[in-house]
């Protein structure tokens, strides 16, 4: 597959107030900055911003992914969307949020996320710019590909979620940009994802979902609710307790719509198996649902990323 960096690069804002905007932010809070690359190209037009806006809006948001059957298994292959070398829910989302973007997007970032290159992606696809809120430490993959994609990186420490979340929401406010949540937690991720549960299919005995921010499997517990599907759900946890957010986002009902397992493997621990019937999922996120998978169970792929863990 070709480098996601080779397939869309982002754009720097040429307007003098948003840089100042930008520095403005800088000299009121403490953060290290990851230089931007030099190679960025410039939306120089309003007419060219219109253009990279519309082949967003070309894309239907609301298209249904498709299920496979493998061996005993389904699954649901929601990372089959795919907009400029990105794809998954995650991208759905945030391309759904971008829409309206029409300066530049900002987003918190765990280190080993792929939200950042997705938001820097697709910042890219539209001819704005980006910018990431993440933890202090080593340049991961995932943020060097955000970073090659033309986001700027800010670095905190602490940094706790948060601390990049709070961080992020300041700027946006500060910057005029337009936020895209953390784990893409808004009600465009749970509408679209509710959508995607029209099609599993009948003979399914369970859904099994990895589960991060939540955000995901609340969708699906929407979408079922919406169709009163009792059709058991299994949230493979992966990252922290994502109770909060569900209580937030997912049906009133929703502890009696799913039961939540922890994977015995850390967030930032890779599986060694990630890959069915030769189709290759995310180490950090699907691939630990594996040791759950019973016969008759689909398993719902949110997304896969691009580079190597």
């Amino acid at each position: 597959m070709a480098n996601v960096g080779t397939l869309c690069k982002s754009r720097s804002i040429g307007t003098l107030s948003r840089r100042s905007a930008r520095t403005r932010f800088r000299q009121r809070l403490e953060h290290m900055v990851v230089p931007r690359p030099a190679s960025r190209r410039t939306t120089d037009s309003p007419l060219a911003a219109g253009i990279a806006r519309s082949r967003g809006d070309a894309v239907d948001l609301s298209a249904l992914t498709p299920v496979e059957r493998v061996n005993q298994f389904w699954l649901k292959r929601d990372d089959t969307f795919e907009i400029c070398g990105v794809n998954g829910g995650k991208a759905r989302a945030c391309l759904a949020l971008a829409r309206s973007a029409r300066q530049g997007l900002v987003t918190a970032s765990a280190r080993k996320s792929p939200q950042g290159a997705i938001v820097a992606a697709i910042a890219g696809h539209l001819g704005l710019s980006s910018c990431v809120h993440t933890a202090a430490g080593a340049l991961t993959p995932e943020l060097g590909q955000a970073r090659l994609l033309g986001a700027e990186l800010i670095f905190h420490k602490p940094g706790y979620n948060s601390v990049i979340i709070r961080r992020a929401r300041d700027a946006a406010a500060m910057a005029g940009w337009t936020i895209i949540p953390f784990g893409m937690e808004c009600s465009d991720a749970i509408r679209l994802t509710a959508r995607q549960a029209g099609n599993l299919p009948a003979e399914a005995k369970r859904v099994v979902v990895p589960v991060g921010s939540g955000v995901t499997l609340a969708g699906i517990l929407t979408g079922l609710a919406e169709m009163r599907w009792r059709l058991p759900v299994l949230g493979v946890v992966v990252g922290a307790d994502p109770t909060r957010r569900l209580d937030v986002w997912a049906p009133a009902e929703w502890r009696k719509m799913v039961r939540l397992r922890r994977s015995q493997l850390t967030y930032h621990c890779i599986a060694i198996e990630a890959c069915i019937a030769g189709i290759a999922l995310d180490p950090i996120y699907e691939a630990k649902c594996l040791p759950f998978l019973k016969e008759g169970d689909c398993l719902w792929v949110v997304g896969h990323r691009h580079t190597r863990c």
